[in-house]
């Protein structure tokens, strides 16, 4: 994990330094939890499904982020971040990526075009990640 690439963003301004808080990183696992719980149920739209597994994974990668010291206002960077800070395999990263384009539709144009596949993929990708978060030693 090369952690340089990350200080690089911050000497861009792309991302801040900032000492981790491990209550803020609990925080945001339960969220995600909660959030992966609720993108499972049964008969929810194939919008509140999306929303709910996208949330959980943008809360996921930014504990991540937030674990090894950094901060991103920037919700598509986090997820960038993610080959850095979990070791995320590109693909994992590339689908992220693809579900933060189709949020940004539907926030700000109020288009969402997702399948059941894509949504089914994306809680895949936010279990992965919860996994991986989980792994993630509790700060001191």
């Amino acid at each position: 994990m090369t952690l340089e690439n990350l200080d690089n963003l911050v000497k861009v301004g792309q991302l801040k330094k900032e000492p981790p808080d491990q209550a803020e990183i609990e925080r945001l696992i339960k969220s995600a939890e909660r959030r992966l719980q609720d993108a499972e149920i049964e008969g929810l739209s194939e919008e509140g499904r999306f929303s709910m597994a996208y949330g959980a994974a943008h809360a996921l990668a930014t504990a991540a982020l937030r674990w090894h010291g950094y901060r991103s206002d920037n919700r598509y960077l986090v997820f960038q971040c993610l080959q850095h800070t979990l070791e995320m395999e590109q693909a994992q990263v590339r689908l992220l990526a693809l579900c933060h384009n189709k949020r940004n539709l539907a926030e700000y144009e109020g288009q969402l075009e997702v399948s059941p596949g894509l949504i089914n993929e994306l809680v895949e990708a936010a279990r992965n990640l919860l996994l991986k978060v989980r792994k993630l030693k509790p700060i001191k």
